[in-house]
């Protein structure tokens, strides 16, 4: 009888699984809405990798790397950060919950605050975009000289499931800034969306100031650029050799003791909504 009682109940996750799943159903249910916005989706990835062809259409080298050099850092980072806003993009929204008042509902239930934003949402046409990012990764693995053995396939890995974690733990960051700032979401979206545009590019080209930044505080060259430059055996500029590729956990645990920071304070600066 404790066996059953106990399966009906279900696990821990049971609550937050029934709620991604009725968000899927939202979402499928108005088919001509979701087709639109997978289309808009994969035209935005489809013009991003068009600016990329672009710049190095007219450029040819740029920081070190050609347009096959180029294509594997885009893939590297738009796959990773595509994929993180699937899971923590819609932490954007958490500035509407905190004005509306709407965020005090979740204080009431009782599971983690975070847990609870973070499955409360997933957007599937978000998945548009990372399939432009893994053809171009595909793409610029084919087109490049890198060695197939299993020192790549662990170095794809951990680059992949590291730069995913790393942009998630950004996201956080800003949501956790939210409950500071009175509606912030643009300056946040220059750190989130801002860093995403800083990975796509070589940070060689960035000076000394700019390639600390996004190098060590909000360390998106992790996501792709040193990566690639493991991936292609190049040297890397000063600051940032080749070989910190593989220490990609260790900035994405860095990116995420300060998320946790952020959010713990200000979840304990938020006063409700006032209604």
């Amino acid at each position: 009888m404790v066996e059953v009682a106990a399966a009906r109940a279900g696990s821990w996750s049971t609550p937050y699984v029934a709620v991604l799943r009725s968000r899927i159903r939202a979402q499928r249910s108005y088919r001509l809405s979701f087709v639109s916005e997978l289309l808009s989706a994969l035209l935005v990835g489809l013009v991003e990798l068009a600016e990329v062809w672009l710049i190095f259409r007219a450029a040819r080298v740029l920081g070190g790397l050609d347009l096959d050099g180029a294509l594997l850092l885009f893939g590297l980072s738009n796959t990773s950060f595509a994929l993180s806003q699937v899971l923590f993009g819609h932490l954007d929204t958490l500035p509407v919950l905190i004005r509306m008042g709407q965020l005090d509902a979740y204080h009431l239930r009782p599971q983690p605050l975070l847990l609870q934003l973070i499955t409360s949402d997933v957007s599937l046409r978000r998945f548009a975009r990372a399939s432009v990012s893994i053809v171009a990764l595909a793409a610029g693995l084919v087109r490049n000289d890198i060695a197939c053995d299993a020192t790549t396939a662990a170095l794809l890995a951990l680059t992949l499931v590291g730069g995913i974690a790393l942009f998630g733990g950004v996201f956080v960051c800003a949501a956790g800034l939210q409950f500071y700032l009175i509606d912030g979401s643009e300056l946040t979206n220059s750190f989130t969306y801002g860093g995403s545009f800083a990975a796509t590019q070589p940070a060689s080209v960035f000076p000394t100031p700019m390639r600390l930044l996004f190098g060590f505080a909000i360390p998106v060259a992790f996501t792709a650029y040193l990566p690639t430059l493991a991936l292609l055996r190049l040297p890397g500029p000063p600051l940032l050799p080749a070989w910190l590729a593989w220490l990609t956990p260790v900035a994405a645990l860095w990116v995420w003791l300060l998320a946790l920071g952020l959010w713990r304070s200000g979840t304990r600066h938020y006063q409700g909504g006032g209604g």
